[in-house]
């Protein structure tokens, strides 16, 4: 099933979000489309609950997918999910996000605490995406845990509940990621991998499909459909397993070197 993921949803964005981000009259019709094509949005939860007990999900179904947390999703992308009563998942980096745990290194303007308890409020799953959103797997074990566990607290603490699931930053991860993140009591989590999400992939690794400024409606009814993905995503995936390379080799060299990094 196709679980699409989202950043920004705004008209002027940041240029450091602008390629990553979507017009509010994109996401206004790509919900559109989901809707007249009869697919079934779902909750991050309950698909990785559906796909753990072996029952089966509803026709058709789609995952809405947002990461960080910009002020879009609120202004923007939640009166039209409402309007469908469509279901989303919110990962957020609680240390982006405007009030008393900002670190300062957000991207573009954040929500804040009550916009994220008002979509919460709405139906929209929260969901952590770690503190200061590093690439998890170039951390040393005390900042990987650091990274959970903080985001992890800061939501059970303003929200009244912990969140289930998670998404890795830039859609990082590898086998020692996956497992302090299953130790840290995330349910599921989600990567990028710009493929189908599918039940053998497991609850901790499952992929998603980026929508973003240059998603066109026919390329966007090809993702929904789940027609043509590895064509459409060819140069994604090939930047992404030579940048994984690079990755180890900077892990490994930082721990020789004894940074842990």
């Amino acid at each position: 099933m196709p679980v699409l993921m989202y950043h920004a949803v705004a008209a002027d964005p940041d240029d450091a979000t602008r390629a990553l981000s979507v017009t509010p009259r994109a996401f206004t019709e790509q919900m559109a489309a989901i809707a007249d094509r009869g697919l079934t949005p779902v909750g991050t939860a309950e698909l990785a609950a559906a796909w753990r007990s072996g029952r089966p999900l509803p026709k058709r179904p789609v995952l809405i997918t947002f990461d960080d947390g910009y002020e879009g999703v609120h202004r923007h992308a939640l009166p039209v999910l409402a309007g469908h009563g469509f279901p989303a998942t919110l990962f957020v980096s609680t240390g982006w996000l405007r009030g008393p745990y900002d670190t300062g290194g957000a991207l573009d303007t954040m929500l804040d605490w009550d916009q994220v308890r008002e979509l919460a409020a709405a139906g929209v799953e929260i969901g952590g995406h770690s503190h200061t959103h590093p690439q998890l797997d170039q951390l040393d074990e005390e900042r990987l845990r650091f990274e959970l566990i903080h985001c992890k607290e800061i939501v059970a603490d303003q929200l009244g509940t912990a969140p289930a699931s998670f998404a890795y930053p830039y859609g990082y991860s590898d086998r020692r990621v996956r497992r302090a993140v299953r130790e840290t009591g995330y349910a599921q989590a989600l990567a990028v991998g710009n493929g189908l999400a599918r039940r053998a992939q497991g609850p901790y690794a499952l992929r998603r499909v980026t929508v973003r400024r240059s998603t066109g409606p026919d390329e966007f009814a090809r993702l929904i459909e789940g027609r043509a993905i590895a064509r459409t995503f060819a140069r994604d995936r090939a930047l992404t397993k030579g940048y994984a390379v690079l990755r180890g080799t900077r892990r490994v060299r930082g721990r020789v070197l004894g940074t842990g990094a």
